[in-house]
């Protein structure tokens, strides 16, 4: 069995289901994202085998296990679990698994699975309640709304303090004016390429955004418009990403950690 990507992929199943829903705003969170990089020819493969590897965590009932799947445009798929600390990587998941799926079936799957992509990442992301703009609490996965815009706004050392009040300025705003674009806000951690913050718009579909998006331009107004760029101004540079979320390549176990 190929030591390392069984620890690479351990790190993403420990959070429990309660994580997929609204969480304590009190408590911001740590998240363990994994991402793959897949070829386009590959991806009905690559998902083929992602749930061949859920089917084996349910047959075997692997408890304390789980994690939430983003399906970007680009084929990325990113897979994330919240971590109280770093500590929590060294839950030994697919040890478990191959102990009663068979080392042979795990080592067969991994290497199929390696197949399809040349490239893997492993970075922290930090929950940030205070930028957050979720008047209805924290929820990474609110039923119905599986589209996901999420904006990546990178910045310079230097400028993080500015970019921060600035990012406060507009979320006074959008409560001041009791706006319905409601948005989550993580800022990059250990592994990260850089320093940035990730904004995540949950919606229906894309005209759903789409419609959101126009309905805020026009309540936010000239003001709005004008810190949105004075914020945008001062960024080092700007990355949109839009996916989905996959429910059908997710997994929580019956009983989470």
């Amino acid at each position: 069995m190929k030591k390392l990507k069984i620890s690479v992929l351990a790190l993403l199943l420990v959070f429990s289901c309660a994580s997929l829903s609204a969480q304590d705003d009190k408590k911001p969170q740590m998240y363990r994202v994994h991402q793959d990089q897949v070829k386009f020819s590959m991806v009905p493969e690559y998902e083929s085998i992602i749930k061949e590897l859920k089917g084996l965590l349910e047959k075997h009932n692997i408890e304390g296990t789980g994690w939430l799947t983003l399906n970007s445009t680009n084929a990325t798929y990113a897979y994330v679990s919240p971590i109280k600390s770093m500590a929590d990587i060294n839950n030994p998941i697919f040890q478990k698994l191959s102990e009663k799926a068979g080392k042979d079936v795990i080592s067969d799957l991994f290497k199929r699975m390696d197949k399809c992509y040349d490239t893997e990442t492993d970075f922290i992301l930090h929950q940030d309640t205070e930028l957050s703009y979720t008047p209805d609490g924290f929820n990474q996965a609110p039923e119905g709304h599986d589209y996901r815009n999420n904006h990546l706004l990178y910045y310079t050392p230097g400028k993080r303090d500015m970019i921060r009040e600035k990012m406060k300025a507009i979320k006074d705003l959008f409560e001041k004016k009791g706006s319905k674009m409601h948005y989550r806000v993580y800022r990059s951690g250990f592994g990260a390429t850089g320093e940035y913050y990730m904004v995540a718009i949950a919606a229906k579909n894309a005209e759903d955004y789409a419609k959101k998006g126009t309905e805020n331009d026009a309540l936010i107004g000239e003001d709005g418009q004008k810190i949105m760029g004075d914020l945008f101004g001062n960024l080092l540079k700007h990355e949109e990403v839009r996916g989905e979320i996959r429910r059908d390549l997710m997994y929580v176990s019956k009983k989470s950690m």
